[in-house]
């Protein structure tokens, strides 16, 4: 009995696990559903801007120099810098930058960021090896639905941060399939894969340590090297999936969940686009927020003329409750601070949660009167809905309510024409200018119709 049959053995057959990693494997781009490959597109449009600026940080600065002076060279781009280097540390490296100021993509229902954890892998490796755009596309979106459907079906333990997690075991699958790894064999990727995920935490962003955004940058590198591992002969575990996702890093875990519907309803569709770069649960308070400033005369409250607020919400909102963060990468993970920041106006997305606005007394002020608690009662239909319930006083007595049941940016909700392109041009033409931002954009939306994604565009990434 060879390595595949004898953990297809020990968890019953053709089982949840085989499913997802031949789901991977044999899925051909014409099989995916032409909506599932645009909004594939407008995930990977989104992730190039936000990798491009977060890779300006004078940190992923410094260690791009590091790793290009200690590194093995290559032809994976190291986006939004003008250089290359090989596939897994471009992965690493685009990877963290895309989770540096948390404005990437996320999907609620997976508990997760699907699309940072696959992406950089996928380009990376098209880039080295010179594959056709439709082949890395095709990767990203069966990728994400991996790292989706895992995420969907887990009782994250609450401590614990998604970034490097499921993301490991989509990224492996990614990488099995690009470089060629026989089909076969993708089951026992899957599973040494999700025994490789790291003991991450919460605490790291509230206490605005950027350690964080290497968990992101994990899954590419661990990704690549458990295909190099099963192509060494390393052997999996029968079920690395189910033992990483309900005794470790889990509570729970709910192995049919993750094939239901597979193929058929797709966890990708269902995803957010951020406009503000903080933890997706503060834009739920920041709706609420402003839906109660929008109930004021004009529509508008001076940021000095509100006593006080308090909001109820969800666990994963009431998360954010820190009044002023200790850093500006801190900010990015307080409710009070986002709704401060915005209402005192006057700087733009990134610059909104940077260090003057930290700074900012008036800001600082407004952070200290809103005050955000747990509802439990409002746990119940997340992730379904995500509640927050908003109250606003003012000096003169006025009481303002406001709500969020849906955030915006979900499908249920969509994000007012315009605004994904407003975020774009904000992050990428700092980057790359105006026109040549345009030139990448409509070559990403066009990317499936690229032989060659090494030569993408015709100036370096």
């Amino acid at each position: 009995m060879n390595e595949r049959d004898s953990e297809a053995a020990a968890s019953g057959g053709d089982d949840y696990l085989d499913r997802l990693a031949q789901f991977v494997a044999l899925t051909r781009f014409e099989d995916i559903p032409d909506a599932v490959i645009a909004r594939a597109k407008d995930i990977l449009v989104d992730s190039f801007a936000v990798i491009g600026a977060g890779m300006q940080a004078t940190e992923l600065r410094a260690m791009v120099d590091r790793r290009l002076r200690d590194a093995a060279p290559g032809g994976a781009a190291l986006i939004g810098t003008g250089r290359r280097i090989n596939a897994l540390d471009a992965s690493m490296l685009n990877g963290i930058a895309g989770a540096w100021h948390d404005f990437d993509e996320g999907n609620f229902e997976a508990n997760s960021h699907p699309g940072i954890t696959v992406i950089p892998t996928a380009f990376a490796i098209g880039q080295a090896r010179r594959l056709p755009g439709r082949e890395v596309l095709a990767a990203i979106a069966l990728g994400y639905e991996i790292v989706a459907r895992i995420g969907a079906a887990t009782t994250m333990k609450v401590i614990v941060n998604p970034h490097g997690t499921y993301g490991v075991v989509g990224a492996a699958l990614v990488a099995g399939r690009l470089t060629g790894l026989a089909p076969e064999r993708h089951r026992a990727l899957a599973s040494l894969a999700a025994s490789c995920c790291m003991a991450t935490n919460r605490h790291t962003m509230l206490n605005g340590a950027t350690v964080r955004n290497w968990y992101a940058g994990h899954c590419g590198t661990m990704g690549q090297m458990a295909v190099q591992m099963i192509e060494s002969g390393f052997t999996a575990p029968a079920d690395g999936v189910n033992t990483t996702f309900s005794l470790v890093l889990g509570d729970g875990f709910d192995p049919p969940r993750t094939v239901a519907g597979l193929g058929e309803r797709w966890l990708l569709t269902g995803g957010y686009l951020k406009r503000w770069p903080t933890a997706r649960y503060a834009h739920s308070g920041i709706d609420a927020f402003f839906d109660a400033i929008a109930r004021a005369p004009g529509g508008h409250v001076a940021p000095e003329a509100i006593r006080r607020v308090d909001m109820r919400g969800y666990r994963m909102a009431a998360f954010l409750a820190k009044h002023v963060p200790d850093n500006a990468f801190g900010t990015r993970f307080s409710i009070p601070f986002a709704c401060a920041t915005l209402l005192v106006g006057g700087r733009n997305a990134l610059d909104a949660f940077g260090d003057a606005a930290l700074a900012d007394p008036r800001v600082r002020a407004l952070a200290q009167r809103i005050h955000v608690t747990e509802d439990p009662r409002l746990n119940h239909d997340y992730p379904l809905r995500q509640r927050v319930e908003a109250r606003v006083e003012l000096a003169d007595g006025t009481v303002l309510d406001g709500t969020c049941d849906i955030t915006s940016g979900e499908p249920g909700n969509p994000h007012p024409p315009g605004a994904m392109d407003e975020k774009y041009r904000e992050l990428a033409d700092p980057v790359w200018g105006p026109e040549r931002a345009q030139r990448l954009r409509e070559a990403l939306l066009a990317i499936d119709a690229c032989p060659d994604v090494s030569a993408l565009v015709d100036f370096e990434l």
